[in-house]
């Protein structure tokens, strides 16, 4: 138990080091292609929104553990919104709060639109996001639902023939529009999230490959990786299918124990507050430098105090709303579970 905690600590900590990747483009890079500040940061990270796609293959690896040691459907369901929406919720306030306070041109909604962020796939009824960012947890829910309705219908040691018949049926979509012209439904892409079933395979392989033992155990995992590989290849280009394996490997290490770098405690502190830093970061960090920079204050250091506030928000948000509502919610069902007996 103590080596498999060790494990999940080092892919915590690569969560973490994606949220950072993800701030730190949104700081720099995305800042400058909307607001052309003059002169631009010095520092830019052009790659770093690929942490979004570190987050997909983590959250593929981390559902399908989690849903192999569950053993009652509503202990997912009440562990998954422990997790996802208090702190979600929470966000939304404080990102609607700052922002109108501050102000941010073109990115500010209104308070129905911000109500209607509460369901987290507002985005299917056209609500505008309150952050940006939030794009990300709609495809993350649909990613749990479907996982969540495998188990139900207990179908989970069916896993790698349902990853390779949707990453079947993405390259249908790829060949049929590009080769014929013809659409497919987008809605039951979106729905399916088909652009991107090949991150989650690859999460959900990697667990399979970590937890098993011997090369027979490997073989279907690796066979399904290499497909959600090679379907990038084709549908995306090569540089998306070489980011896919190396990230991969990168999770397979850390799943695997073999990343001790991880374990440092800054390491482990940012994967600790890495959702809330992620929920917080884009809208607030960019209001921030726009004010910030109309006093005159220089662009560099606005990214620096945007990073700083950023993380500090997060780890407040992180002590004092997600793990107290998460034990809270999790204590009182196992409570509830205890006096059902």
């Amino acid at each position: 138990m103590a080596d498999n905690k060790r494990r999940l600590i080092e892919v915590d900590s690569l969560r973490g080091l994606a949220a950072l990747a993800v701030v730190l483009y949104h700081f720099t890079t995305r800042f400058t292609e909307l607001y052309s500040p003059n002169p631009p940061p010095t520092f830019a990270f052009p790659n770093g929104h690929y942490g979004v796609n570190l987050f997909f293959i983590i959250s593929g690896f981390v559902i399908f553990m989690t849903l192999e040691k569950t053993s009652r459907p509503l202990d997912f369901v009440v562990s998954r919104f422990s997790r996802l929406f208090p702190a979600y919720w929470a966000a939304i306030i404080i990102t609607f709060s700052i922002t109108h306070l501050l102000g941010l041109p073109g990115k500010l909604v209104d308070i129905t639109a911000a109500v209607g962020n509460l369901i987290m796939i507002h985005g299917f009824f056209r609500i505008p996001h309150v952050d940006g960012v939030y794009w990300t947890l709609e495809v993350e829910l649909l990613f749990y639902c479907g996982m969540f309705l495998l188990y139900r219908l207990g179908r989970l040691h069916l896993i790698h023939r349902v990853l390779l018949c949707l990453l079947a049926l993405r390259l249908t979509y790829f060949v049929l529009e590009r080769g014929f012209g013809i659409e497919l439904s987008w809605t039951l892409s979106r729905f399916l999230i088909l652009s991107y079933i090949p991150w989650f395979s690859l999460g959900i392989s990697i667990y399979l490959a970590a937890s098993r033992h011997g090369p027979q155990q490997w073989r279907q995992p690796a066979i399904t990786a290499a497909c959600a590989i090679l379907t990038l290849l084709i549908v995306d280009s090569l540089f998306l299918a070489a980011l896919a394996a190396a990230l991969a490997l990168a999770v397979l290490l850390a799943a695997s124990g073999r990343a001790p770098v991880l374990r440092h405690r800054i390491l482990v502190w940012l994967g600790t507050i890495s959702y809330p830093l992620y929920l917080l970061h884009e809208n607030i960090g960019w209001s921030l430098q726009l004010r910030l920079g109309a006093l005159g204050i220089p662009i560099d250091l606005t990214v620096l105090i945007a990073l700083v506030t950023s993380l500090t928000l997060a780890s407040a948000l992180t002590r004092w709303v997600e793990q107290p509502a998460m034990r809270w919610i999790r204590s009182t069902y196992r409570n509830q579970l205890s006096l059902a007996r």
